[in-house]
């Protein structure tokens, strides 16, 4: 698999409780598993331990004596526009509450793993 030297980045904040619709599973998860099936390029996945949204104006903060059952998650899937683009209508489609922001990328180097 290869990616063009230009992409985009397809960035998704979203809350660790948030859910998929369809599957009651979290939302992270299914947004992984989609872009696994939809071939692209790779996703990761990073938890916060601090933030706030514009819906909730509320702290959510991972402390020592209290961890938040909604921390803030981001997912990150950099591929070709084309790609991307194709994603973002099941995005749509499966996420309620959120951001998503897209930017152009300068891809340097990507190795795949053989199998």
């Amino acid at each position: 698999m290869s990616i063009p030297e230009q992409g985009t980045l397809l960035r998704i904040f979203i809350g660790e409780s948030d859910r998929c619709p369809e599957t009651r599973r979290p939302l992270h998860r299914a947004i992984v598993l989609r872009a696994r099936e939809m071939g692209l390029a790779g996703a990761t996945v990073l938890h916060g331990v601090m933030g706030f949204g514009k819906q909730s104006r509320r702290i959510h903060t991972a402390q020592i004596l209290r961890l938040s059952e909604d921390l803030p998650v981001v997912i990150e899937i950099v591929d070709s526009e084309e790609k991307i683009q194709s994603f973002i209508p099941w995005l749509d489609d499966h996420m309620g509450a959120g951001l998503v922001t897209l930017e152009d990328v300068r891809v340097i180097s990507y190795r795949a793993q053989p199998e």
